[in-house]
This record gives C-alpha cells, structure tokens and sequence, in this order.
C-alpha cells in the first residue's frame, strides 16, 4: 500500500485552526503549527504533530497560558530573559530568535533566556531560516520539572535530555546540529514503549544499574543513559550540566523550584559573523570545512558522509513537493481532534 502523504500547507492549516478552536490566538496558533509540521518535514515525528494532541490537553486544562506575551525580567542589551508565563513554547522562543537575532545585529551577538516556557518540541525547526539569513543560531533546552537521565556513575534520575541545537551558516545548504546530551530523546522512549519495541541499543539501565534496551525501565526505577553511555557518559552528562546552567542557571528558575508542569527554560543565542571577521570570511571558513568533511573517504562506500542537517533539509524538500508521510497513529489522532472541535477533517494530498 502507498504512503498517505499529505501537503505541509494543509497541515499548518489543519493545525492553527485547531489551536485556535482549543483556544489560542491566531499569532502563537501559527507558529505552533508551522513548528510542529516542520518536525515532521525533518522525519522528527517524535517532535511534531505527534506533540499536537498533549498540547490540546493542556490548552483544556489550563496548563499552557494562552493569553498575553512574555514578561521582561531583565533587559542588557546583548542580553535578555523573559518570563515565557507558560504561554506556547514554539511561539515565545520563535519570538526569542527574531529578537536575538535583531539586537545581534547591533551588538554582534545576543541572548534571549526563557524561563517557565512550555514545551519547544522540535529545536531544528528554529535554525534553519536564521542560518540561511547569516545567523549562527544556537537553541538550548532543559525541562525541570522531570528527571529522567542519571548523573554519570549515579542511578537516581537527575537530569533530562537537554537539547543542544545550532544552525551554522554554509552553502548552498547550513549545516543544522540537534543533539540530546543523552544516548536518545524521551520522546523515542514512549514510542517505542507504545509500539512494544526495544530500544535500538543497551542506551538506558535499569534500577540496579544493569545496562539494557528495554524502554518500559525508564521512569520506572530505571534511567536513560549520556552520550557516551556507561562507558564515556561523562561527557554527555558534563554537557547535560552545561545546558541547564545556561538555561536554567541563566534563568533563574529551575530545579531548585521543584515545578511539576510540562515544560521548558530555553536560551537562544544569536551570532552575526558579520560583526566579527565578515559574513564571506565565515562562509569561506565553513564551506571550505564542510567540503574536507564531505570529501573524507567513507568507511562505507554506499554510505559516503554527510553533514548535520544534510539528510534532514532533503526530506524537507521532497516533503515540501511530494507531501509528507505521518508517523502510524497520528493521522487517526488528528481526526479525532477534528470531530471533537468540529473541523475539516485532514484530507492526503
């Protein structure tokens, strides 16, 4: 049987008009669909409209803010945190990379830090415009109101997968980086307990500390693992620490606060190289890597290397011509949501 493919257009459509029937407005309803849909353009599906129905949730139960815009807590110039209030996570930190990305223009580089966000799903569906702009746009993410990966050497659950995602300007194409500090993301973890599957490796362990692939151990006595695993996850986890300093820490409000919501602290940093040694200097310096990278000999001959992003932008194209395909169980979801708000129902493209 042929995939049922679907046009982006319709989906974005399809999403904001939900959102705006649950409730929000028009702004954040807009930029929540398009990152959602833009999750799934990537092959993000744990990161897209597979997020939409947990947010339709929360919109019902008031735990995701609707009204109003975030709050200023300080402002540097260079350097900004806002109270994100609860309101969409993708709409305020959208919001967070237009403004880094214009007071960087001034300054040459500038922060945005978001506290009390709500959930930001997919971080790579914020790099990709401002890279092609000249931004180098990094996007960091924690959630503390969860703990679900050990400090390396520990068993007790501590901290969480913490994001790190940057968009790094390069032609034709920038290179775009959206990593989890641990082996994988929690949102692969509840897919593959939905599905019944095991995880693709031994990337968490169990109470006792024995290394397995079994996902249902994960919040039940068990933990996700580092980068690196049992073996090196000292760096993973040392980088776990980093992203939650620099969100977190640079916000204000954490852990130390013991929050229970669905959510996330969030930094944006936005560098203009052309406020350093140039826009063509940087170009020059990033194409001419990439092309070393590119051309390294491959250990696999039908599986030559490619960049961060590289695979992830070409689905996107052909996402974007041909429709995009929808993880099994999300298009049934989405239709249950169209009935219960009374909307046009999804049709393939």
């Amino acid at each position: 049987m042929p995939d049922v493919r679907y046009s982006p257009a319709a989906l974005r459509a399809y999403a904001t008009a939900l959102l705006i029937k649950a409730g929000m407005p028009e702004e954040p309803a807009a930029s929540t669909a398009r990152g959602l849909v833009e999750g799934d353009l990537y092959d993000h599906t744990t990161h897209g409209l597979a997020q939409l129905p947990g947010y339709v949730e929360e919109i019902e139960s008031g735990s995701m803010a609707v009204t109003g815009r975030p709050d200023v807590i300080a402002d540097h110039g260079a350097a900004i945190c806002w109270d994100a209030r609860r309101l969409p996570g993708l709409w305020t930190t959208d919001l967070a990379v237009t403004e880094a990305m214009a007071r960087a223009d001034k300054f040459g580089l500038a922060a945005v830090v978001l506290r009390r966000s709500h959930h930001i799903a997919c971080l790579a569906a914020f790099l990709e415009e401002p890279a092609r702009k000249g931004y180098l746009i990094l996007v960091l993410s924690s959630d503390p109101g969860e703990s679900k990966v050990a400090p390396h050497g520990g068993l007790t659950p501590v901290l969480m997968p913490d994001p790190i995602a940057a968009g790094i300007p390069r032609r034709p194409d920038p290179i775009l980086i959206d990593v989890s500090t641990s082996i994988t993301t929690l949102g692969m973890v509840g897919r593959s307990k939905n599905e019944g599957r095991k995880l693709g490796g031994l990337w968490a362990q169990d109470a006792e500390g024995n290394l397995t692939d079994d996902p249902n151990v994960v919040g039940n006595g068990g933990t996700l693992l580092h980068v690196g695993g049992q073996d090196h996850g000292h760096k993973g986890f040392g980088l776990g620490l980093l992203v939650e300093a620099l969100t977190q820490g640079l916000g204000g409000y954490g852990r130390a606060d013991k929050p229970t919501d669905w959510g996330a602290a969030v930094t944006v940093l936005a560098i203009s190289p052309s406020r350093f040694a140039g826009e063509d200097a940087f170009l020059r310096q990033m194409d001419f890597t990439a092309d070393l990278c590119l051309g390294s000999k491959p250990r696999d001959p039908k599986n030559p290397v490619r960049l961060p992003g590289q695979l992830a932008v070409a689905k996107k194209r052909q996402a974007e011509r041909e429709g995009v395909t929808l993880h099994p169980g999300i298009p049934e979801k989405l239709a249950a949501l169209a009935e219960k708000y009374g909307i046009a129902p999804l049709k393939p493209a």
